[in-house]
């Protein structure tokens, strides 16, 4: 059907569309060939088709942008009540003249609410925003009017009728689409996810049929979510703790969701939220002590003085607890999260996603095991519209590597931020309209009505473990306080604030409807208040004598590491036997019969198939393919993730290979032995946050496998520096959550710009303090290699930031021999030149200090120069700062000055941090030289020029300055 012929499908043409149908009908030679064609495409069982055929038609509006051209209609998985031309056909007779019109009108109307219909729905508690009546939703735009209300009109079977009025169909789609519940669902393109929506909805109006056992659950969980609330603003008037007052059916719809997906295999959640109610989830829903919880408040610390950390806020701490769903237990555990509100959702998908491959027991999670393990994203409305890492998580969620199986989000839709109302805070008419990037079905609600919050939330928990697909409840309610508990939201929000002081909460107008329809008296829900109530003072008053048990000690698949008090100084032996390494070389190399390679990877892997047979060459991407070869042979996955990170930004690695004829993919890391370990190697989206932050979650679930993300270039790690921040440098001191994520961090001036060669090395020393991450900048790769190995090989696990090089990766002096990878051989955080004697040490003048690729530089430069009085330390390991290391080497050279030389600019790379811990090393080795000099770029706002010639000329600057003798 051509595009002119498409644009008659509107409500206005609907009599011309049924004149055309009866002839095509009658005698299909009778129509133009364009409609032929559409109405055969409607195939032979037109019992379908024919609705289908306006299943994606708008009628037209006021606004002719708002119209939709007619689409190829999809076919359903599972039947549907629809109408069925044919009998349509067959009823004119029975039915009065214009049958057939009606019919087709009908159908529109229901299609269109099906669509729109939550443009009607009652949302809002307050009652504040005006519902305008869209015109599509009228039957007036469809041809009908008053004296149309009551004649039967022939649907077959939808919304259970064969036949109805319109006043029965009009009532039945109100109920359904526009109570208070509203459903975005049609624009999901999977057929079955659609159909079973809507049957779903519209079987049971969209309503729940709860017994009174149910509402007395219901009651309770909502009473105990508003009496903490309460309490807590009495005993600690003013304090800031974030409160749920608005949203607490939140409570009991959760609970509810987690049963219902208990009953249906579930055995595992993670939640992520930021601030808003997380006291109430943590004390209501994962059970934290409400003891515990009180000691905070009254300034107990986050954890016993035996417990290394600083700890945090109590509305940032996570928790985890077993609990029993109808005799079906649930790990649920909770996300430590810092201010930074929705940057903790890639890190639950992250904990998700190990914890599925655990029970799947493969690098590939399955469809059990997506079942068992779900993650819960509770957003707030502004952050979820607002804050970029929402979409960049929800991105992520069917992509191979990073696919969770699904996750259920719930949006407490405050309809104000901090103190912004929506018309300032997105552009689209719903903050979840982020959410239809990825066809996930919506479900907006209004929160005073918690019966429907509970429906939907258990709908949700359904549809999550049927298709591992996300879905979204948006649950529109307000915020009884300002942003915290001291502000003032009159200031900004006076109408609102004005409404909120006369409303009733939650938890009265439910227990009003309950009284009102006989299910429990108001006495009864008086007493389920006053009974928690006086629980809740019982345990405030233990509170005062209470004292935290928690301990140091890891458990789960941390078992046998150490924790924060870990020794950082030891590195162990991490070298292989040579026989080994000529073992998994072999492997390594090994190109499957038939496998058609890219001529040029040939050429690379004839290359090292040599560097094995001679023992000597072994460039970067070699030695660190050995270092992954060795972990998962040692049965130690290796997981790495990036931006073409398989073959390499440099084309490098080519960890992955591509058949040329038919793509086909092998990866020579995944065959070395039947009994390895698995690799998987993920070319991640153009994301650096997301990816990161998954990363670092999986890190923090996984503390067995080799965990490491590769920036393009290692500025691209700029745009993730909450999770390098928040995350990685403090969330062991904090949260005691420890984390073994390798970043692998490209880094080297060479002259390509601003944006192409700093890694930003300063900023990460700069979060240095308490051992709690690595910054190293090796020189060598078999430094490298061991630096990987020692990543896992130790008993505890801390970040590793790794400024790896990009010229290197070819540079002919960047090669280590097999030798310094093999059996006794380890890291070495500072290397020196080889070993000389006494007499030849004392010669020297100057020892320049350096590390990374500026060594190179260094050393071409002194031999060109002939210069035998120089020596060249390379500082391998930034921090822990290898302090003994170092003074053993510079206590060699007594008569030398010491020059620390660097590429970047003065504040861009070590030289700040560097500058008084040399000086303390000098001063315990009593050196004559009592302070270090400088050279190098000096300070710049920009990373680096972007002048190739301006760069060259830096870089011989520095060269002379470094290498002056005198």
């Amino acid at each position: 059907m051509s595009l002119e012929q498409s644009s008659f499908l509107y409500s206005a043409n609907a009599e011309y569309i049924a004149a055309m149908f009866r002839r095509y009908q009658e005698n299909p030679a009778s129509v133009e060939a364009g409609w032929q064609a559409f109405f055969a495409s409607l195939g032979v069982d037109t019992r379908s088709a024919l609705e289908d055929s306006f299943d994606t038609v708008l009628p037209a509006t006021e606004d002719p942008t708002d119209a939709v051209l007619f689409q190829p209609p999809e076919r359903p998985a599972a039947p549907m009540s629809v109408l069925s031309g044919a009998r349509v056909a067959a009823s004119v007779g029975a039915f009065p003249d214009g049958a057939l019109l009606d019919s087709i009108r009908a159908i529109m109307l229901i299609r269109v609410y099906r669509v729109r219909g939550h443009l009607l729905a009652n949302l809002d508690p307050l009652n504040l925003a005006a519902r305008p009546y869209p015109s599509e939703l009228n039957p007036k735009t469809y041809g009908f009017s008053e004296q149309d209300m009551d004649r039967p009109i022939y649907i077959d079977g939808m919304l259970g009728f064969q036949s109805a009025s319109l006043r029965q169909i009009l009532a039945r789609l109100q109920a359904t689409y526009c109570s208070t519940i509203g459903v975005e669902f049609m624009h999901i393109q999977d057929p079955g996810q659609k159909a079973w929506i809507q049957e779903r909805i519209e079987q049971s109006q969209n309503r729940p049929q709860y017994d009174g056992a149910t509402k007395r659950r219901i009651l309770k969980n909502l009473t105990q979510a508003e009496a903490f609330e309460k309490f807590l603003a009495t005993k600690f008037v003013g304090v800031k703790r974030f409160g749920l007052e608005g949203g607490e059916a939140m409570i009991p719809a959760l609970d509810a969701a987690i049963a219902r997906a208990a009953s249906q295999g579930l055995r595992e959640v993670v939640i992520g939220m930021a601030h808003r109610g997380r006291l109430n989830m943590l004390t209501n829903v994962l059970g934290k002590p409400f003891t515990a919880m009180f000691a905070q408040f009254h300034g107990a610390p986050s954890y016993p003085d035996s417990v290394h950390g600083s700890g945090d806020v109590k509305y940032h701490l996570g928790a985890a607890i077993d609990r029993d769903f109808n005799g079906q237990r649930v790990y649920m555990s909770m996300s430590a999260n810092p201010s930074h509100l929705e940057w903790v959702n890639p890190v639950v998908e992250g904990r998700v996603r190990a914890k599925q491959q655990q029970r799947a027991g493969a690098t590939r999670t399955n469809d059990e095991a997506m079942r068992r393990v779900m993650a819960l994203l509770i957003h707030g409305d502004a952050a979820f519209a607002g804050q970029g890492i929402v979409a960049e998580t929800l991105m992520l969620s069917e992509l191979k590597g990073y696919r969770t199986g699904g996750t259920l989000h719930f949006v407490i839709n405050n309809q104000v931020g901090f103190t912004t109302g929506p018309k300032y805070a997105r552009s689209g008419v719903y903050c979840t309209d982020v959410a239809k990037m990825i066809q996930a079905p919506i479900f907006h609600v209004n929160g005073d009505d918690v019966e429907s919050v509970v429906h939907v939330a258990e709908l949700a928990a359904e549809f999550r473990q049927k298709f591992r697909k996300d879905i979204v409840i948006d649950m529109v309610c307000y915020r009884r306080h300002g942003h915290n508990e001291g502000d003032e939201p009159a200031f900004t929000q006076p109408v609102m604030y004005r409404k909120i002081k006369g409303q009733p909460t939650t938890r009265e107008v439910y227990a009003r409807k309950l009284a009102q329809e006989g299910a429990i008296p108001q006495a009864e829900s008086d007493q389920v208040n006053a009974d928690f109530v006086a629980r809740l003072e019982r345990d405030f008053d233990a509170a005062k004598n209470y004292t935290s048990n928690k301990t140091a000690e890891l458990k789960g698949r941390w078992q046998g590491l150490s924790g924060a008090n870990a020794n950082t100084q030891e590195d162990g032996t991490t070298g292989i036997a040579i026989e080994t390494l000529r073992e998994l070389g072999a492997g390594l190399t090994r190109i499957p019969d038939g496998f058609q390679v890219n001529p040029k990877i040939a050429r690379l892997f004839e290359a090292k198939r040599k560097m094995f047979e001679s023992g000597e060459g072994f460039d970067w991407a070699t030695a660190e393919s050995l270092a992954f070869a060795s972990l998962l042979t040692e049965g130690t996955p290796v997981r790495l993730s990036g931006q073409d990170c398989s073959r390499g930004t440099f084309s490098q690695r080519h960890s992955m290979l591509f058949d040329q004829e038919d793509g086909h993919r092998y990866a020579p890391l995944n065959s070395l032995s039947s009994h390895q370990a698995s690799y998987e190697v993920h070319d991640s989206p153009l994301s650096e946050a997301a990816v990161m932050g998954f990363d670092y979650g999986f890190s923090l679930a996984e503390p067995q496998a080799l965990v490491c993300w590769e920036g393009q270039f290692g500025d691209f790690a700029n745009t993730a520096q909450v999770y390098i921040d928040q995350f990685l440098a403090s969330s062991e001191t904090k949260w005691q959550r420890m984390s073994g994520l390798t970043l692998l961090l490209p880094h080297g001036y060479e002259g390509q710009g601003p944006e192409h060669s700093s890694a930003n090395l300063a900023r990460y020393l700069m979060l240095c303090a308490e051992n709690n991450m690595q910054v190293a900048n090796c020189s060598t790769p078999g430094n490298y290699f061991h630096i990987l190995r020692r990543q896992v090989r130790r008993n505890f696990r801390k970040p590793l930031i790794l400024m790896t090089p990009k010229s290197l990766l070819r540079h002919k002096l960047c090669v280590s021999p097999l030798d310094e990878m093999a059996t006794g051989t380890m890291f070495r955080r500072v290397i020196g030149e080889a070993v000389q004697n006494a007499k030849e040490d004392a010669k020297i003048t100057r020892v320049v200090l350096c590390s990374g690729k500026v060594y190179y530089d260094l050393f071409e430069s002194r031999e060109q120069r002939k210069l035998d009085r120089v020596a060249l330390v390379r500082l391998e390991q930034f921090y822990p700062f290898p302090d003994q290391a170092l003074a053993k080497e510079l206590a060699r050279y007594a008569n030398a000055d010491v020059v620390w030389c660097q590429e970047e600019s003065m504040n861009y790379g070590a030289w700040y941090y560097l500058d008084r811990r040399l000086e303390n090393v000098l001063a315990s080795i009593k050196h004559r030289c009592r302070r270090p000099l400088y050279a190098g770029r000096p300070e710049s706002a920009a990373p680096s020029t972007g002048s190739l010639k301006r760069h060259n000329q830096e870089q011989s600057d520095l060269m002379d300055m470094a290498l002056s003798v005198g």
